[in-house]
């Protein structure tokens, strides 16, 4: 969980309060940046700050459940757009167990999309604590946008042919570690995730199903697992739960716009206005932070 800058502005005398306006628009960048490759949590750390939202009132278990709620969100919205490549996945998986046999096309895959989770789960477990408090701040996460952004021009003009069917175990392992890195706020899961699938010769459509497929996995095992550190909290403070089921309607429905949106603008074009948009953004926020105009 990344320690964001807040929603909602606390009276203070009543405690944390999570703003229903600021929670939607909340929502609706993690719904659009978890899927678009420009980073959901460097611009769920950039853009509270830049607009002085106040982060609340220093609750971290307040923070922590609307980064639950978020993500559960975009995981709902996630899971409806692919249910039928879900629903034939899973079916696959369990015949195959049944039989023993990994032979089946649909069931391969499946294993090998969860399979590529592991090395995200491994390095969010271990490093969470660190991440949360050193690696949030705004000049890195530029930084980070920066060199993202030249990586993916250089992976997007290599013009690979293959396709999703033709994933495999080196696959998984290579996009699975490109996973972990991107716990660094900035990098963009989505981002290097395709990055490293264009590399390894799959083509735009092909890498971006497969970073999206891959998604699934690792927002839900993070969502269970900040979840029972929640629950372990004392739950929802009162009066919060109106802003936390803004939140999550706005994620599911602005990431399921973002997926669908992309596989189809991918089947023409290129990445190139991710590119710039990255180079851009992470210049202005480096020149911001780093020169104390912010």
């Amino acid at each position: 969980m990344i320690r964001r800058p807040t929603i909602g502005l606390p009276h203070p005398e009543a405690g944390p309060h999570v703003s229903i306006l600021h929670a939607i628009v909340l929502g609706i960048v993690q719904g659009l940046t978890e899927f678009l490759p420009i980073s959901s949590s460097g611009h769920l750390i950039l853009v509270p700050d830049l607009l002085r939202w106040n982060d609340f009132a220093g609750d971290a278990a307040l923070n922590k459940a609307f980064d639950v709620a978020l993500h559960l969100g975009t995981l709902v919205g996630a899971c409806w757009y692919f249910r039928r490549d879900l629903a034939r996945y899973l079916a696959a998986a369990a015949r195959s167990v049944m039989r023993r046999d990994l032979s089946e096309t649909d069931a391969r895959l499946a294993w090998l999309l969860l399979l590529s989770a592991v090395p995200g789960a491994i390095v969010g477990a271990l490093l969470s604590s660190t991440i949360d408090e050193h690696l949030g701040q705004p000049v890195l996460i530029g930084v980070m946008m920066i060199v993202g952004g030249g990586v993916l021009w250089w992976a997007d003009r290599l013009g690979g042919r293959r396709e999703v069917e033709g994933f495999a175990a080196r696959d998984a392992g290579i996009m699975g570690v490109a996973q972990a890195v991107a716990l660094q706020p900035g990098v963009s899961r989505s981002g290097i995730t395709i990055t490293a699938g264009l590399w390894l010769g799959f083509d735009r459509t092909a890498a971006t199903r497969l970073s999206f497929l891959m998604s699934l996995p690792i927002i839900a095992g993070a969502g269970l697992f900040k979840g029972l550190e929640v629950a372990g909290s004392g739950g929802l403070p009162p009066g919060s739960a109106p802003a936390f089921l803004a939140g999550f309607l706005a994620a599911g429905i602005s990431g399921w716009i973002a997926i669908a949106g992309l596989l189809q603008y991918l089947r023409t074009r290129t990445f190139m206005p991710f590119v710039w948009y990255r180079l851009v953004v992470g210049t202005a926020v480096v020149l911001v932070f780093a020169t104390g105009l912010r």
